[in-house]
């Protein structure tokens, strides 16, 4: 320290100009900075950074305060930044509703505002009548509270604001989702009032999560009540994004210098030093100038172009700012801590002399910063001619506060007044050092003493949850719903945490309730989820990645901690799994991929784990904060009960039962395998959608005229066309009621509503259209012995596959809400086919009509005829069937041996009654519990067409025998067989069955609209569907029901594709998590494409056709499927293994013999085969690269960027139809998103993979041609598919030249028959898009290459290209 006198002096010297600059502005009342002397508006983020200066200054005070008063003075200061922190905060409790209302709709309409007035602290400007939505300022109000509350200020001084913070704690944790207006108020650069997701305000909300979290606010006098939660894995997500982004500011903004406030002084949040330094450099190599910084490129705010009459920009306007935008002195304020903070003192004089040159002396000598320098009007042509020559000047504020408070700051740090860890008392610059390593902590728990004596065979020793007493252990969805108590306060109306998603970091401590001790599964083990859940591969997968996750992404204190507990439902025939085993024993060993791990007992983890205080589950607001509130303390008390119980299964098969009056078999087979739309025989991957849905909808209807009518002598009900059908039709009467139109009808009739004769012709506004009426009246002829010999047929069948055809024929012709319950027993309608009114018909009916009548009124989206979804007729959850069966009326042998059974119709009635038993009526041993499942989504639609044999068989049953039931009034539809169907897929892991019938069933991946965001939020875009004509676009994230309801149109009746497709997100975003340099240079993920490459590269590497490859990729278990899709992402090879139960098993090559392609066949070929499989595998491996890039939409390098310099030369490139315009350089930068979008939406016209990717290969050619300055101009608009298409003529010749390949296929010479062929647009050899096959399969490089060929192409056909004289090759 100097002597005090001189210190002294100089602090005095600062302390004057901090009041005339600074303190003079703050208005009394509120205690808010006005902008200027004009504009008394206080806006958030400039307020809290003027006060920065005011905070720094007290705090050097502090430090040599021997004089009281200096004491004062420091007082004095720090009451300053009280002042105004309050009076922001005010402000902001003024609009608590809003805070309330965002948590649900996250829209900017509900945002908190960006600016008060500074008079009275109330909204100065409309909802709508700003740019509001800017997290950012709020982020950076909350974390700089942070850091002075941890400085010694008291800032808030009632539990009632510490729950309004912890509120705005919510408000900002889903940062990374949100679209906002930024740190510049503009949203998109042309500022047209389009929110985008913004770098600075991602990383400014997760420096304020993470320094908030466990504060109290109260600082050292605080308890419990006072403290702030923050769920870790919130700020990690926001880690996670703003990782992906940077450098980027967001899609329009390609760079940004207000990410310096991101990777410096104030935020910090950047851990890698790496990025932080690529972040840094790409700002100052780009928006660096003479007089500060620019904030983004193409920024045209107070340049003399700017047209200050209106607040937008036309999108070719933005061309006339590039090197005349306006720089900033503020940004060589952050410089300067920038480098201060990494004591770099070098740079810091450096900047600072930088700074002094362009600051502005006032009259009295004090130096001030400038809000910005503009090229004046006069000078704007020798600007653009020879960017950064011309002398500025200063527009805008002077003194600037926001600018002026961070150079006073960094002149304290300079002259040593202050030591950096004082302005950053939460040490968060610290956060780019190396961490030592992570130790993950694994308990293993057994759920019962079996299972716990299983594993001790295998030597592994664990404890039963009910050893590791006083320790509670409890699912993830327990403490989702504690931390929904987090934040509530009745007084302001604010209701606490909304989202309900805890991730692994949460779940990974332990947590301390008054004297109890919690400890939590994690998200992922949680079985009543989706059904990937049941593969107990994966779910080890998913372990290991999570355990790696928790390696990189760890940083509390402790260690973490997961608890698993193993089940009996993870058992597989009763044995613990082999890939368990394995895994407890890697863990044993402590090591697992590469992450150390510790195996032990909770009690041995509990001095070492990070273990959390959910004080906030008191009733504080009673007056008993050491009490638990009461709803908390019921919800636990149910909870631990039933927390972990088992959960059986409906079964299907009743006994031993078998009806013998089944005459014959009709068969259903093959139902499922109808629906589906994978399409890869066609070479053009793609090119035709999903066979005509229409033709497949309409079958449901009417039947089409190839249904032929059974050899028997029984008259098929299909041999009569519609219109001459029987004559007595139930509805004869009722037909001239029958009108054109179709309206929808009220749901809610009475349930006989077309029984009766007299009944139709009274309800007349029931219309349907004559077509499904009578296929209702023909169904009526024979649904009661076709539909109950189909039953029977289900009872008797072991096998589950039939089964599914069986229903999913049934829910095609009938619903899923047909009553399957008490068919055949009742008595039979008489022969004129009128229906008896008899309940079940009335049922049967009514199942119909409603089927008609959700059609009509869901506008088709239900697929014609589909079942109707549960929306219409009951709600949601499904009532189980009780059925009640009386032992007397059973026939004594009945349980034993069917034959014996006195009258074969009581044998279906056990049947039936066993298959729907509900589980509290234990009927012939035979219990069953379906669980209920809400949100169904209608069913696929009906499919006739596939079986033949459809006439109806003689009702041959005694149906007098129906007492053997007692119905209480309920029913088992067929959704309720469907579920049990789909449970015990599930168990005997069946996984083509498992997803049909999960997506008939409308289950829902639980992730889905979190997996779409996690791809969404790293500037990745999701399409669904099947190339060219049904594929969706996803761009922004979507509620769980809007995306289920998008894919669900993009494949029609394609239930399992579509269930795939769910199940294709949630992997993807888990890699795009755990390893996003495998999404490097793609920006759409086009899942309906990377099915078909999957399908493909199956029938390739099997060696079967594309009906099989489907059947063979539906049926691979969730842990094959995500390993496929891994190495479909990567270019790895793969070999594909058969092992048990027929499932396959994807490997990968590390072979040497195979080195670039994947092995064909199963197993090893031997012999002969060994040599043709070598062979096979030179051949077309270029062209499975290039199919694989197409499809993943792979491209070079820097290739959009590359793509703009050669679209500034030419006057547009023309791609499928499509043209690219040469404004689009007017309107965005090269390294902008959105120009990049704009590419891509052009090559995505391409519906061919490889064909797309030779076009990315001639574009690149082009821009070779435009980098080396070959010519000053291009031309006119180029066609790139002339390139692609001279290329492969010229390739043809040298073929016909060196006789190679091609002259089998299209380099022959052609006569007149190959010509027509050629015509008709089919190739020999199956090229896509009359490009020869074996094109396509050559390297790019050699004389023979692709690239030699494109080069070829340029020359000739564009007419800027010399054609003679010598010319120096530069693209050799």
């Amino acid at each position: 320290m100097r002597s005090r006198s001189n210190s002294g002096v100089r602090l005095d010297y600062y302390q004057r100009i901090v009041h005339r600059l600074i303190l003079a502005h703050q208005e009394p009342v509120t205690g808010l900075f006005p902008a200027s002397n004009v504009n008394s508006h206080a806006w958030i983020r400039d307020n809290v950074y003027c006060i920065l200066a005011v905070w720094g200054l007290s705090m050097a005070y502090k430090k040599i305060a021997d004089q009281d008063e200096d004491r004062a003075k420091c007082y004095e200061l720090e009451q300053s930044c009280v002042k105004l922190m309050r009076g922001l905060l005010m402000a902001m409790m003024n609009q608590k509703d809003k805070v309330e209302k965002f948590k649900m709709t996250q829209s900017p309409y509900d945002s908190l505002h960006a600016k008060y007035s500074s008079k009275n602290g109330l909204p100065v400007v409309g909802d709508n009548e700003w740019g509001h939505l800017q997290i950012d300022a709020v982020s950076l109000y909350l974390l700089i509270l942070a850091q002075m509350t941890a400085s010694g200020l008291q800032i808030v001084f009632s539990l009632d604001e510490v729950s309004f913070i912890q509120n705005l704690v919510f408000y900002i944790e889903s940062a990374y989702s949100i679209p906002d207006y930024g740190i510049w108020e503009r949203g998109d650069k042309t500022n047209h009032g389009e929110p985008e997701l913004n770098a600075s305000s991602i990383g400014m909300a997760k420096a304020a999560l993470e320094a908030m979290n466990e504060l109290d606010l109260f600082g050292a006098r605080g308890g419990p009540a006072s403290v702030i939660h923050v769920l870790a894995d919130e700020a990690h997500k926001c880690q996670a994004v703003l990782q992906s982004m940077l450098p980027r500011e967001s899609n329009s903004k390609e760079l940004d210098s207000g990410l310096l406030c991101v990777i410096g002084f104030p935020a910090f949040a950047v851990d890698d030093a790496q990025l932080i330094h690529n972040t840094k450099d790409a700002i100052l190599s780009r928006l660096q100038g003479k007089y500060g910084c620019k904030r983004f490129l193409r920024d045209g705010y107070r340049t003399p172009k700017e047209d200050p009459s209106r607040l937008y920009y036309e999108r070719w306007e933005l061309r006339m700012f590039e090197n005349i935008e306006c720089e900033w002195p503020l940004f060589y304020c952050y410089l300067i801590l920038f480098h201060a903070f990494q004591s770099d003192k070098r740079a810091v004089e450096e900047y600072a002399s930088r700074l002094e040159k362009i600051m502005v002396r006032s009259e009295d000598g004090i130096l001030l910063v400038p809000e910005s320098y503009a090229v004046p009007q006069d000078l704007v042509g020798f600007e653009y001619q020879k960017p950064g020559s011309q002398v500025r000047e200063v527009v805008g504020r002077c003194p600037f506060l926001w600018g002026q408070s961070l150079f006073i700051l960094g002149r304290l740090l300079q002259e040593g007044f202050l030591a950096v860890g004082e302005l950053d008392p939460l040490n968060r610059r610290l956060g780019a050092q190396k961490k030592p390593d992570v130790v993950v902590q694994v308990v293993i728990i057994a759920e019962d003493n079996e299972i716990r004596d299983k594993l001790a065979e295998h030597d592994l020793h664990v404890q039963t949850i009910a050893e590791v007493a006083p320790i509670e252990v409890q699912p993830a969805r327990v403490l989702s719903h504690l931390y929904t108590y987090l934040g509530r306060n009745r007084k302001l109306g604010l209701s606490g945490r909304k989202s309900r998603d805890v991730g692994i970091l949460s779940t990974s401590k332990l947590y301390s309730l008054k004297d109890r001790i919690f400890a939590f599964t994690p998200q992922f083990a949680d079985l009543s989820r989706f059904y990937i859940a049941s593969d107990n591969e994966l779910m080890i997968d998913i372990l290991k990645g999570e355990i790696n996750f928790l390696k990189s992404a760890w940083d509390l204190l402790g260690r973490p901690l997961v608890t698993l507990v193993l089940k009996r439902i993870h058992l597989d025939q009763d044995k613990i799994p082999l890939a368990m085993i394995q895994t407890m024993r890697k863990l044993k060993s402590g090591y697992i991929n590469g992450t150390r791990v510790m195996l032990g007992s909770l009690k041995d983890f509990l001095n070492t784990s990070a273990i959390t205080d959910l004080s906030f589950l008191g009733s504080t607001e009673d007056g008993y904060p050491d009490r638990l509130h009461p709803d908390v303390q019921t919800y636990l008390d149910e909870h631990l009960l039933r927390s972990f119980s088992n959960r059986s299964t409906m079964n299907l098969r009743g006994g031993q039962l078998r009806p013998r009056t089944l005459r014959r078999r009709m068969s259903c087979k093959g139902a499922i395998k109808k629906t589906r739309s994978i399409n890869v025989d066609s070479d053009n991957l793609g090119m035709e959608g999903p066979s005509p849905l229409t033709e497949r909808r309409l079958s449901s209807i009417v039947p089409p005229p190839w249904l032929q009518a059974n050899k028997q002598s029984h008259v098929s009900v299909f041999a009569t066309t519609p219109e001459e059908g029987p004559t007595s039709s139930p509805l004869s009467l009722g037909n001239e009621l029958i009108r054109e139109n179709i309206y929808p009808v009220d749901p809610h009739h009475s349930r006989s509503a077309i029984d009766r004769r007299s009944e139709f012709v009274r309800q007349q506004e029931i219309t349907v259209p004559k077509i499904l009426i009578q296929r209702h009246r023909a169904e009526t002829n024979f649904a009661d012995t076709e539909v109950e010999e189909l039953i029977a047929m289900l009872r008797e069948t072991e096998n589950l596959e039939e089964q599914g055809d069986i229903l999913q024929y049934l829910v095609d012709t009938q619903g899923l809400d047909f009553n399957t319950a008490g068919l055949g027993f009742k008595n039979k309608p008489e022969d004129n086919g009128t229906p008896t009114s008899n309940a079940n018909n009335a049922e049967l009916e009514q199942a119909f009509v409603d089927d008609v009548v959700l059609e009509l009124a869901g506008g088709g989206a239900a697929g014609a005829g589909a079942g109707a979804g549960d929306g219409a007729k009951k709600s949601p959850t499904i009532v189980l069937p009780k059925v009640i069966i009386d032992a007397a009326t059973i026939p004594a042998g009945t349980g034993t041996d069917p034959d014996s059974a006195a009258h074969p119709s009581a044998a279906t009635a056990a049947a039936a009654a066993a298959a729907t038993a509900s589980s509290n009526s234990q009927c012939i041993g035979n219990t069953s519990n379906v669980s209920n499942v809400s949100n169904v989504s209608s069913s696929s639609s009906s499919n006739i067409s596939n079986h033949n044999n459809m006439s109806p068989h003689e009702n041959n049953h005694d149906s007098s025998q129906s007492e053997g039931m007692l119905e209480e009034g309920r029913v088992v539809t067929v959704r309720d067989l469907l579920k049990g169907l789909y449970e015990k897929a599930c168990q005997q892991k069946l996984w083509g069955l498992v997803r049909h019938t999960a997506g008939m069933l409308g289950k829902r991946v639980e992730d889905l609209a979190k997996a779409v965001t996690d791809l969404l939020v790293r500037q990745k875009q999701v399409t669904v569907g099947m190339p060219p004509n049904n594929e969706h676009t996803i761009t922004a994230p979507l509620p769980e029901v809007e995306l289920r309801q998008l894919i669900h149109d993009a494949y029609g009746d394609d239930e399992s594709t579509a269930m795939l497709t769910q199940e294709l997100m949630v992997y993807l975003a888990m890699f795009i998590r755990t390893e996003p340099q495998l999404f490097h240079e793609m920006l759409r993920l086009r899942v309906g494409l990377i099915i078909q490459v999957m399908a493909k590269e199956l029938s390739r590497t099997l060696n079967c056709d594309g009906e099989a490859a489907s059947e063979h990729l539906l049926n691979l278990s969730p842990f094959e499927m995500k390993n496929l899709l891994y190495h479909i992402l990567s270019g790895k090879e793969f070999a594909v293994s058969s092992v048990a139960r027929g499932n396959l098993s994807i490997v990968s090559c590390k072979s040497s013999r195979v080195s670039k392609k994947s092995q064909i066949g199963l197993g090893d070929p031997e012999g002969e085969d060994a040599l043709i499989a070598t062979i096979d595998d030179r051949q077309g491996q270029w062209l499975r690269r290039r199919r694989l890039d197409g499809a993943l939409n792979r491209v070079p390098r820097d290739f959009y960027s590359r793509v703009w310099t050669v679209l500034e030369k030419c006057q547009g490139l023309a791609i499928e139809g499509r043209v690219l315009q040469q404004s689009l350089t007017q309107e965005m930068t090269p390294g902008e998103l959105k120009f990049a979008l704009e590419v891509e939406t052009a090559l995505n016209q391409i519906p061919q993979p490889e064909y797309r990717q030779l076009v990315v290969e001639a574009l690149m050619v082009l821009t070779l041609v435009t980098e080396h300055n070959m010519v000053p101009t291009l031309g006119g608009i180029i066609y790139v598919e002339h390139l692609v298409h001279k290329a492969n003529q010229l390739f043809l010749e040298d073929q016909r030249k060196v006789q190679g390949d091609a002259t089998l296929c299209c380099a022959k010479i052609k006569d007149g028959k190959e010509q027509q062929q050629a015509a008709s647009g089919m190739l020999l050899c199956g090229g896509a898009a009359y490009i020869c096959q074996h094109l396509y399969d050559s390297a790019p490089s050699g004389s023979y290459g692709t690239m030699t060929y494109m080069s070829r192409a340029v020359a000739l056909v564009l007419d800027c290209v010399p054609k003679h004289g010598e010319m120096e090759c530069a693209i050799s």
